[in-house]
């Protein structure tokens, strides 16, 4: 059975090469990443110019595109014939926690894979400049071991990040989590070139964390690996059912001409 291993750090990460290195335990394991870093991307896929397939090595490939587009040209290219049971993103370099997942590269991968039907996970490790890819990969490797055997619900992708720790015996275990909210703090940074000329970050400083109760966030502060099941149906239900009661007055509104004294009339009936 075969397994497509990807990223958004790129084809020359040692995460992806170590993750790539366990799945192959577990199945024919085929590597397709980006050619170069492409972090915070979300789920963009390439439109406006070609994409390449570059054979790095055996059933290794780069692409000059971004993570979704390495999902889209694995399962829909060079698995087209038969298509793999898993779809395993990352190890990446960094957390994914809360509204982060929104942004990732890495959870975007495994989105893509969900939407056509694969299972999938994400996979990402805390760490700064030292990464310990031999414990996440230990993690990747369980997981995914227990959802060949067990499957997923469908439309449905794990969000897995484990806390920065020298080995596996030292992590306190596995909760499965919600998605934390992150506040930021001026998150914008402005500064001035050498001309003298404006120019932004989009930065600023972690302010707080919210949403605690088995967030994942709280899981990572104590020290647990965190499995946050992620669902590819965005749709809020219950807001549908609240918002069913505009239906009527917005229909009405729609056969009515646009005109300061209507617009006037409606925002009195909405105080």
């Amino acid at each position: 059975m075969k397994i497509l291993v990807v990223n958004d750090d790129g084809i020359t990460s040692a995460g992806i090469h170590a993750l790539a290195k366990v799945m192959k335990k577990l199945g024919d394991v085929w590597v397709v990443a980006p050619e170069r870093p492409q972090n915070a991307v979300g789920r963009a896929m390439t439109l406006h110019k070609p994409l390449r397939l570059i054979r790095v090595r055996k059933q290794q490939y780069a692409v000059n595109g971004t993570p979704a587009d390495c999902v889209t040209l694995g399962v829909d290219k060079l698995l087209q014939d038969n298509p793999p049971v898993l779809v395993v993103s990352g190890i990446n370099q960094g957390l994914n926690l809360g509204d982060d997942v929104t942004n990732s590269g890495t959870v975007a991968a495994a989105l893509e894979a969900a939407i056509r039907g694969i299972p999938a996970m994400a996979i990402s490790l805390e760490g700064q400049r030292v990464y310990r890819y031999h414990v996440a990969a230990l993690v990747a490797y369980r997981v995914a071991e227990r959802v060949l055997r067990n499957g997923l619900p469908s439309d449905t992708l794990l969000n897995v990040n484990v806390p920065h720790r020298g080995t596996a015996q030292k992590l306190e275990g596995v909760k499965v989590t919600s998605l934390a909210r992150r506040r930021y703090a001026n998150p914008v940074v402005e500064k001035l070139d050498p001309r003298g000329e404006k120019y932004y970050w989009i930065a600023g400083e972690q302010r707080s964390w919210t949403r605690a109760g088995q967030a994942d966030y709280e899981a990572i502060s104590q020290g647990y690996v965190s499995i946050t099941p992620l669902r590819v149906d965005m749709t809020h239900y219950r807001a549908m059912r609240l918002l069913r009661s505009w239906e009527s007055a917005l229909t009405a509104c729609l056969h009515e001409p646009l005109t300061e004294k209507n617009q006037e009339r409606h925002s009195l009936r909405e105080m």
